[in-house]
């Protein structure tokens, strides 16, 4: 019989294991020594320790699932239970049972993990959804389109949540990008009907400003050019694909028109700038006939020069106020030259103007004779209010004396 301090085998060959309940029988053992037989189930021990070890290991530094460690533990157990190694098959047992706690522990804490991560997702999902929500009614369509279509990649990355919580939160989030579709969709379907309309417009404007490109009605026109701008302005964007070509067609029948205006006005421009000379010097000729002293050769010379000055075209409407100013003023001296005359040579005139003479002095004579009594008498109240109404008739014959004196005496 052979024995160490875990096992025996007796003389029948049976191996046995001791255990705290007692020896428990390990196997039968014939085919050597009793040494060989408690070798053999020694080394089946060790395995069993080595197998634990590796599972205590897998279980501390991979991510081996609760179910597949415990699997795992009670395939071993079953071999310990069995008694068909010779060792301290109590320790073995010890360590599966720590290693049981073990793999409890991770998987509670895999479950809060699992549980924190399925309630940090539904926070991040129900924050999708509100921002969806918002966005749906945003009118910037480029950019909520596309922040939209991010949000959609951010949540396919999210883990899911339980079927009816995940059903109901995608429910939203779908109705909200849908509504914004919907809704981008009218406005550009509104859009598209607008710039159709102002195609429509435009072509009548084109139509309109080629027709009148070749018009000399340069005043009328160019107004009406003016009207169509603003027509032109007032009608919005056709579609991209008709926008330019239609206002590069705008645009060219209008400068065909400015062009030949241009022209036109670039020779008038010149000619009226050589005209604006001509009527300086016939304005400078008119001026030497100031002062007048001869009214009869003054009036021909004048009427000479506005013959000439009349013959000539317009000038540049800024510079015509000052020169036609300067012949208004000779023309202006040549007539009060003329009433200064009729009114010495006017018979009718200086007669009513000596007999108005005469008659105030007349009254000044006895006005003077009358002041002269009433000092001599003594009464000053009288003779100063005759003297006031002297004064008065003194000024008025002063006045027509002066007048007379026009009429050449």
């Amino acid at each position: 019989m052979s024995s160490d301090p875990w096992g025996r085998v007796d003389e029948t060959g049976t191996v046995y294991v001791r255990t705290a309940d007692g020896e428990q029988v390990v196997g039968s053992w014939q085919a050597g020594s009793p040494e060989e037989a408690l070798a053999y189930f020694e080394r089946k021990y060790e395995g069993l320790v080595v197998e634990i070890g590796l599972l205590e290991k897998r279980v501390k530094t991979t991510d081996l699932s609760a179910k597949d460690a415990q699997a795992a533990i009670d395939h071993i157990r079953e071999q310990v239970d069995a008694h068909h190694a010779v060792g301290d098959l109590e320790a073995l047992k010890v360590r599966l049972d720590k290693l049981v706690e073990t793999v409890e522990a991770r998987r509670e804490e895999r479950k809060q993990q699992r549980a924190k991560q399925s309630d940090e997702a539904r926070h991040a999902k129900e924050a999708l959804v509100a921002e969806a929500e918002e966005l749906a009614q945003s009118d910037q369509w480029r950019s909520a389109g596309e922040r939209l279509r991010a949000l959609v990649d951010t949540w396919k990355g999210l883990p899911r949540l339980d079927r009816k919580s995940d059903d109901e939160l995608w429910h939203r989030f779908s109705h909200a990008r849908s509504a914004f579709s919907k809704r981008r969709k009218a406005h550009f379907a509104q859009l598209d009907a607008q710039r159709e309309d102002a195609r429509k417009t435009k072509e009548k404007l084109v139509a309109e400003a080629e027709a009148l490109s070749n018009s000399t009605d340069w005043g009328p026109t160019a107004a009406r050019y003016r009207e169509l701008m603003a027509d032109w302005k007032a009608a919005g964007r056709a579609q991209r694909e008709h926008e330019d070509d239609l206002w590069n067609r705008f645009r060219g029948a209008q400068d065909v028109f400015f062009a030949a205006r241009s022209s036109v006005f670039a020779e008038r421009d010149a000619e009226q700038s050589e005209n604006l000379k001509l009527k300086e010097e016939l304005a400078g000729e008119a001026e030497k006939i100031l002062p007048v002293t001869d009214l009869k050769a003054a009036r021909a010379a004048f009427r000479s020069v506005n013959e000439r000055w009349e013959a000539i075209g317009h000038v540049p409407r800024d510079a015509r106020p000052k020169v036609e100013g300067r012949m208004h003023a000779v023309e202006r001296a040549i007539q009060e030259a003329e009433e200064a005359e009729w009114r010495r040579t006017n018979p009718e005139a200086r007669a009513r103007a000596a007999g108005l003479t005469g008659q105030l002095q007349a009254a000044v004579d006895k006005l003077k004779t009358q002041i002269e009594a009433a000092r001599a008498q003594g009464n000053n109240a009288k003779a100063d209010k005759l003297q006031r109404e002297l004064d008065g008739r003194q000024a008025l014959l002063d006045q027509a004396l002066k007048g007379l004196q026009e009429f050449g005496g």
